[in-house]
């Protein structure tokens, strides 16, 4: 069910660079003079009509078959990677919002919470509406893993008054879509949503922030932590499927753990303050760089890359 909200992301993801001229992202900011009227008024109305049409067009879509109101528990399904992805959304949803009030003029710790409350409201309404949906249902793991993605970012810029560490996503293409396109995703569109064993997510650290370094160290350098699955083909076990000579395939279901470099790149002192704000928002997808890969099933493995197709 992930999947509607990394639409949506995408979605949110177009309308902050759409509405909001960055700024640099710093330990603290000053607050700006006032609410700036024309822009306060724009981003309320443009995020109350985003959500509106957002809404009125995944209920058409997905939302067709309505039943009573009934949960789901779905905490074992997909190796928890829904779970992880619910996180990072609302993260980046929350950072988002928070953006968004900045620039409107905004004080710092309003922002803080707005950006916080309008990512539960998005997810909340999802997750109510699964909830009235045949087949799905509500999902109480779905509203923790959504409430510890905003707590992660509120949290920090309360704090902190920056992010030390964000939450990315990174995705490459897998053999398994083939065997259930229709779960999984027939295109490469629909696998970037679809696709569970395709999908990375990362714990992304910046170094600058939690070691003592000299003045010459790169204060954009990051260490990513990574997490994925691979082997899945259903939610909580695999059904029996056949290749095109009509042998049975199976595969084994197992967790991958990831390390590597990474960028941030609102923190290169070379972009100018309103594209730095943006890119700290944006910057959602992992940089590709040389990656170390465990897992139980094929050990310690080196990417000179990124991570390889599976």
């Amino acid at each position: 069910m992930n999947y509607r909200l990394y639409a949506f992301l995408l979605a949110w993801l177009l309308a902050v660079s759409t509405f909001a001229q960055p700024q640099p992202v710093m330990p603290t900011r000053p607050d700006p003079s006032g609410i700036r009227q024309g822009r306060f008024i724009g981003v309320v109305a443009g995020t109350a009509a985003f959500y509106t049409v957002t809404l009125l067009v995944l209920r058409k879509q997905w939302y067709k078959k309505r039943v009573p109101f009934h949960a789901f528990n779905d905490n074992r399904e997909w190796l928890q990677m829904d779970k992880v992805g619910h996180a990072a959304t609302a993260y980046c949803m929350s950072r988002g919002g928070y953006e968004l009030m900045r620039w409107s003029g905004v004080n710092e710790r309003t922002s803080i919470l707005t950006g916080g409350l309008l990512a539960l409201l998005f997810q909340s309404t999802l997750e109510v509406f699964d909830g009235y949906s045949e087949g799905w249902g509500f999902s109480k793991g779905d509203m923790l893993a959504n409430a510890a993605g905003t707590a992660l970012f509120m949290g920090q810029q309360y704090g902190a008054g920056q992010q030390i560490v964000t939450l990315k996503y990174g995705f490459r293409k897998t053999i398994f879509p083939q065997y259930r396109p229709n779960l999984l995703g027939k295109t490469t569109g629909q696998q970037l949503l679809k696709d569970y064993n395709g999908q990375q997510y990362w714990l992304s650290v910046n170094l600058a922030s939690v070691v003592p370094v000299g003045p010459q160290f790169p204060r954009w350098l990051n260490l990513d932590i990574g997490y994925s699955g691979s082997g899945m083909i259903g939610g909580h076990d695999n059904p029996r499927v056949w290749d095109a000579n009509g042998n049975e395939v199976r595969f084994e279901r197992y967790r991958q753990f990831f390390i590597s470099p990474d960028a941030d790149l609102s923190r290169v002192g070379t972009f100018s303050p309103s594209l730095q704000r943006f890119i700290g928002t944006a910057q959602f997808f992992k940089i590709p760089a040389p990656t170390l890969e465990f897992s139980r099933v094929k050990g310690l493995r080196f990417h000179p890359w990124q991570v390889p197709e599976d």
